[in-house]
């Protein structure tokens, strides 16, 4: 669902940054306030796992796959919405300025539509499903995984606005394709929201919210994760994505093509020239590593003694 450049026009663009910046400041704020340092391993854990398993495209119908969106997921592990906010955005943006996965002047519109309504849509739905379902955290699981699914939806709907409002597809087009394609990869986010969160809730409850919230035995969770980066990317499907495929079938595919603009980035497409899938594994360890020491760091600034 990445937007690249060339899909929304100025305004949009404009806007979209503008409203992604001044929330992305709010949650910053509110996440160094209530989140401890005791949660920055599991906050840098966390973002560097919703990299890895971002590169992992799982086939859907029609010669289309998807990835995990990872916003629901997010929230649940940190605990709130603000964090995860912040999680998912320095994914989207190490993604654009280092592997050209995302436009850069689509930044602020992908941060609104995966790190803000994905991340706030699947946190509001979860609260309310797991309340409807006696407020056990047993039923976590199933909450979020259902959560996380329409979240994926809400987030292809707030996509098709951006490109409806930038003229580069009529609404009647645009929401039944990115609705129906979305719908099925939601499919897949919920499956894997609610299989990790099951996972975390019987074996790894340390990850996860609690009176002392802190990442023990960290060796295998880290392990886990720059597995996922570097060996399991390589087996990630190579259909087109909903996006893509959208743009491919309704002919704006192109439209990302005339850019006159780029700016070069040293993985783009997760790949290191002339490495083969060894660039690939490279470049995916070396995200997943940037991702942690960035979510880690900003829970270092503001209030080092805080606990």
């Amino acid at each position: 669902m990445h937007i690249p450049d060339g899909f929304i026009s100025p305004v949009v663009a404009t806007v979209t940054s503008v409203t992604s910046t001044g929330f992305l400041a709010v949650c910053l704020g509110r996440t160094r306030e209530n989140v401890g340092l005791r949660y920055a391993p599991v906050m840098g854990l966390t973002t560097a796992f919703i990299f890895a398993a971002q590169m992992i495209n799982f086939p859907v119908a029609g010669g289309t796959s998807g990835h995990l969106l990872g916003g629901t997921l997010a929230a649940v592990i940190l605990g709130n919405p603000w964090a995860a906010s912040v999680s998912i955005a320095t994914v989207l943006f190490i993604q654009a300025f280092l592997f050209a996965d995302g436009g850069i002047t689509a930044l602020g519109a992908n941060i609104f539509n995966m790190a803000i309504v994905g991340v706030w849509v699947g946190w509001i739905l979860t609260q309310i499903l797991q309340q409807l379902l006696g407020g056990s955290s047993l039923r976590l699981p199933l909450a979020a995984g259902i959560a996380g699914g329409i979240s994926v939806i809400a987030a292809a709907i707030t996509c098709s606005i951006n490109l409806i409002l930038s003229g580069t597809a009529k609404a009647a087009i645009i929401l039944p394709a990115m609705i129906g394609v979305h719908s099925l990869i939601g499919i897949g986010e919920g499956l894997i929201t609610a299989g990790i969160l099951t996972y975390l809730i019987t074996v790894r409850p340390d990850l996860l919210p609690g009176d002392q919230p802190q990442l023990n035995k960290w060796l295998i969770p880290v392990i886990g994760t720059l597995l996922i980066a570097g060996v399991l990317s390589l087996f990630a499907s190579a259909w087109p994505d909903g996006l893509e495929k959208v743009a491919e079938i309704h002919g704006f595919a192109e439209l990302a093509e005339n850019v006159r603009f780029s700016i070069p980035t040293p993985f783009a497409d997760y790949s290191i020239k002339g490495w083969g899938e060894t660039g690939t594994s490279i470049s995916g360890i070396i995200g997943s590593l940037i991702c942690f020491g960035v979510a880690f760091g900003i829970l270092q600034i503001g209030k080092p003694n805080q606990l």
